[in-house]
């Protein structure tokens, strides 16, 4: 409703007062007409106007709302709260939505409960400030997110089913290699195909993360490495009193898509120190390292105080297939891999990661 105060002086007092009649009268209109509910009250709470769409809405005649307390139309577990909440917006009424971050709900003639969002605005008149209510009906959007919620916990669900499932096709692939193991007399093949299975179990351990985790969009690597580790170190029956491991892992998350690369590089370049950096009794240690950069970039790092690599190997060229592998998998990662041939031996790879 307009305030006559803001109306220029010096005008005839008709002319005035039409004015005035005309400005309400278009601000009825726009009430009347607006597609939200309208409601407006006094600061004593009692509902002043509303428009056509608030009958629909809560399925009053207006004339079995006005001049009744607003708490008529709030759900009676709610109403004992309402009335302070309504003298403290009074006492600095802003523009405003109402309960922001809480659920509101709208009681219908009938007894009904819905969903709504309210907002709230000051309206200065002659009978003093009033709140001018715009209440809108959210129960369809309610139901679409209801069902939304529904369809990804259902896809959580089907998500961890198959990363369990992957796990466990990927552990029979690695018991049907175990039966060839047996029958396998050459100690190159048996070589192969023991490494072969380390990269089995390697995939199948992020899987099986991902899956404990219960988050399948990332897996934090460092539990990846705390369990994986030892357990390749173990396939070699490696006393841990000659070979020495230690794990500085910081809590980095990883994609399924990023996971799995940076395991087999990690299995790669285990074995090979195990392979390669220690031969008859040599001690020493192997060391991993995770680290994240300030970049948005992590760095993994394999060192170990083994002999070194031979200066003849060209790490370009070379035919072993695990160092091929790193190669091919920090190109796939994005990333960028530094060795260091020796004091100590150690790759280490730059990869971009998500924070």
């Amino acid at each position: 409703m307009p305030d006559a105060n803001r109306l220029a002086r010096g005008v005839p007092q008709d002319t005035i007062e039409q004015a005035l009649r005309k400005s309400e009268e278009r601000f009825r209109q726009v009430v009347e007409s607006a597609p939200n509910a309208m409601v407006m009250i006094g600061s004593t709470g009692l509902i002043e106007m509303v428009n056509a769409q608030t009958e629909r809405m809560f399925g009053y005649d207006r004339s079995e709302l006005l001049g009744k307390p607003i708490e008529t139309l709030v759900p009676e577990r709610f109403r004992r709260n309402h009335p302070a909440l309504r003298t403290a917006f009074f006492n600095a009424p802003l523009a405003r939505a109402m309960g922001a971050g809480r659920d509101l709900y709208g009681l219908k003639k009938d007894g009904g409960e819905f969903p709504v969002e309210i907002g709230l605005n000051p309206i200065e008149t002659d009978e003093g400030t009033m709140v001018l209510s715009a209440i809108v009906d959210i129960s369809d959007r309610k139901q679409k997110e209801e069902r939304i919620h529904a369809a990804l916990k259902e896809k959580d669900i089907l998500l961890g089913e198959i990363h369990h499932r992957v796990k466990n096709n990927l552990q029979v692939v690695n018991s049907l290699l175990d039966l060839q193991v047996d029958r396998i007399t050459d100690p190159t093949a048996l070589s192969m195909l023991k490494e072969s299975q380390n990269r089995i179990k390697s995939m199948a351990l992020i899987h099986q993360t991902l899956y404990e985790s219960k988050d399948f969009v990332e897996a934090d690597f460092s539990n990846f490495l705390d369990t994986m580790v030892p357990t390749l170190v173990s396939s070699y029956s490696v006393d841990s009193d000659r070979i020495a491991l230690t794990i500085e892992a910081a809590e980095v998350l990883l994609s399924i898509h990023a996971a799995i690369p940076c395991g087999l590089v990690v299995n790669e370049l285990i074995s090979n120190a195990l392979k390669h950096g220690f031969p008859g009794n040599r001690r020493g240690e192997i060391k991993i390292v995770l680290a994240h950069e300030v970049d948005d970039h992590a760095i993994l790092s394999v060192s170990d105080d083994g002999v070194g690599l031979p200066e003849e190997l060209d790490l370009e060229r070379t035919g072993t297939l695990g160092l091929q592998m790193v190669s091919l998998l920090a190109d796939q990662l994005g990333g960028t891999i530094t060795i260091q041939r020796a004091d100590p031996t150690r790759f280490v790879m730059r990869f971009p990661v998500r924070r």
